[in-house]
């Protein structure tokens, strides 16, 4: 009888023992490098591959409406200058809106055809350094007050979402809104839409 109890109280521990092993053989952790411009897409949530196409999707896009063409008419062919305001988020995830407004920001930079402005953070930094130089610097070198260039087209936007879930799968669905406005005039010269949707499933597993 004692044996057989012992038997019983074993069985229950080696099993025990197996799941604890599998269970950390799936908690293995494995690391291999990619290029930074591979897609990869394993939460279906917003990532670098969306803010990467998206941005140079809708610069493109307003690169080649005619506000260009009429600002430079109206001022002897010079290119506007644009600074890129606020993105915001406005969809049920956490996004850093902060890397695509840089993105945005290198994608009008890379067109060649408008002067982008800093933003009011950088601005503030450069004030207090050009104020420095202004005691310290020697003459020739500090950088005078008052030469700043101001924008003459703000884009502003923002990035929302649906999610629709039933039995393991969601469908997810992003819109981003941008839009470019006059300085002088708050008249808005573009509009921009981006879409996308992505099909989620979640595959259960059972031990």
């Amino acid at each position: 009888m004692i044996r057989f109890k012992k038997t019983n109280q074993l069985i229950p521990a080696l099993v025990l023992l197996a799941v604890m092993m599998i269970l950390t053989g799936c908690a293995s952790t494995s690391v291999e490098r990619v290029a930074v411009d591979e897609t990869i897409d394993l939460s279906g949530r917003w990532n670098d591959t969306d803010s990467r196409l998206v941005s140079e999707e809708m610069i493109q896009d307003v690169m080649n409406r005619n506000w260009i063409d009429t600002h430079r008419h109206k001022n002897s062919g010079k290119n506007p200058s644009v600074i890129v305001g606020t993105v915001r988020n406005r969809s049920d995830e956490h996004i850093n809106t902060q890397t695509f407004v840089k993105d945005l920001e290198r994608s009008l930079v890379n067109s060649g055809e408008v002067d982008l402005v800093a933003d009011s953070g950088q601005r503030e930094e450069v004030r207090t350094e050009r104020l420095d130089q202004a005691s310290h610097s020697s003459e020739e070198t500090a950088k005078e007050e008052g030469q700043e260039i101001g924008a003459d087209f703000m884009l502003q936007g923002s990035i929302n979402t649906i999610t629709d879930r039933v039995d393991g799968k969601q469908v997810k669905y992003y819109q981003v809104n941008l839009e470019l406005i006059h300085m002088k005039t708050h008249k808005k010269v573009w509009l921009g839409e981006k879409k996308i949707k992505k099909m989620v499933k979640q595959k259960k597993f059972w031990l």
